[in-house]
């Protein structure tokens, strides 16, 4: 066996500072650690601490502490990392109290998650000792509920289960309104885009629903019915790709329009990428597609440059002549490229989407269906759409996929 490791190898040992303001200035003493030793109990609740293991830095951040000494620790802890020369994959980790990684819990003495269990006594053993194990099992500091690992697994919703669902929630939707944001304002979204999303974006939905209203609790006003109310949900769709940026111009401006005109019969529902609401996947009535990037805008006439006006060449004498402008490469247009959807339902046919992926045959399976799209002209305006059907596929999913695919794309421009 060969020796990998430098005789001369000395491992660092960690050092723990602890960050606290002092008369006007910061303090970052270092903490004693008993026999050199790093153990739990050395962190409090109420500071802000940082461990130095050369290789990487952590910022442990109490629950108690003050925001002012976590700003200070974190600035604290990019200038310490830079102090002394490091290994490149050095990096600065933010470990907050009670979601600590394992990779910090490694540097302290006993810190562990794994519960200690005597698997030699019994629990009628236990009982003949007097020992009551109500009072010993609430005293334990585990906090881990293994309930979920043995209960059994949920059936999935059958297709008329689904259907039935998507029915009553479609009823009681009186209208729904689609925005998009383009650049800093939401603006309307067109009806032919309504169901397609895209990874970049951000979307607003306004969906109005019908509340029955409560009977009267008079026997003498039974004869006059109970007037209808509603509820207005919006919900903020954020594509995985697209920044929080949409979220808060939503905040500033369209919550706020909302809110005035709803008051308190508005709900908000922030969702992201294929983290939907049920009933919100329920109105798309599962044709919800997912595409990869931003959408199609319109490309503006380019601003053709106005002719210079000619000048007495008497009157004007140029001191010099003027440079030529070199003619601009025209620019060589982009070839569209195929385009690959995955259809799938996760747990629930109201779950079913469309997503886009990397056009790839290892990424076909037999237990999905596929929609591929092969471009022919420069244009993006003709080509051919496959419906890919897997052998081991639902029948309903492939007539899903072929109806889907009939709507993305124009029978006249793709065969």
């Amino acid at each position: 066996i060969e020796e990998h490791v430098d005789h001369k190898f000395v491992p660092v040992v960690p050092r723990l500072y602890q960050v606290g303001l002092g008369m006007g200035y910061l303090e970052l003493p270092q903490v004693d650690v008993p026999e050199g030793k790093l153990i739990q109990k050395l962190l409090s609740t109420k500071n802000v601490y940082i461990l130095d293991c050369f290789c990487d830095v952590f910022v442990w951040i109490g629950r108690k502490s003050t925001r002012l000494v976590r700003a200070a620790a974190l600035k604290l802890s990019q200038e310490l990392l830079k102090m002394i020369v490091r290994p490149e994959h050095a990096v600065t980790t933010l470990v907050k109290e009670g979601t600590e990684p394992q990779v910090f819990k490694t540097k302290f003495n006993g810190w562990t998650d794994v519960i200690d269990v005597d698997f030699t006594r019994t629990a009628e053993s236990v009982r003949k000792t007097g020992a009551n194990l109500k009072d010993w099992a609430a005293k334990q500091e585990t906090k881990v509920d293994l309930s979920a690992l043995f209960t059994p697994r949920q059936q999935p919703m059958t297709l008329e289960e689904a259907q039935q669902c998507m029915d009553e929630w479609n009823d009681d939707l009186d209208s729904m309104d689609a925005f998009v944001l383009e650049g800093k304002k939401f603006v309307k979204l067109p009806e032919n885009e309504l169901g397609h999303f895209y990874s970049s974006e951000c979307y607003v939905f306004l969906c109005r629903y019908w509340v029955p209203g409560d009977p009267p609790e008079d026997e003498k006003e039974e004869e006059t019915e109970p007037e209808d109310d509603f509820q207005c949900v919006v919900y903020f769709w954020q594509g995985r790709q697209a920044s929080n940026m949409g979220w808060l111009t939503f905040t500033f401006s369209l919550q706020k329009k909302f809110e005035t005109l709803f008051g308190d019969k508005l709900e908000v529902v922030r969702m992201h990428q294929q983290q939907e609401a049920v009933k919100f996947m329920a109105h798309f009535k599962r044709k919800f597609v997912i595409h990869t990037g931003r959408r199609r805008q319109e490309k503006q006439p380019v601003k053709m440059e106005e002719e210079p006006q000619e000048v007495n060449a008497k009157a004007v004498k140029p001191k010099f002549k003027p440079k030529q402008r070199p003619e601009p490469v025209p620019e060589e247009p982009q070839k569209p490229q195929p385009e690959l959807f995955h259809m799938r339902s996760n747990g629930s046919p109201l779950f079913t989407r469309c997503i886009q992926i990397r056009p790839n045959a290892a990424s076909l399976n037999s237990e999905f269906c596929y929609i591929l799209k092969v471009p022919f002209g420069q244009d993006d305006d003709s080509g051919i759409v496959y419906v890919w059907l897997g052998e081991k596929s639902d029948e309903e999913e492939g007539r899903l996929a072929e109806e889907v695919a009939q709507e993305m794309y124009d029978p006249e421009k793709y065969s």
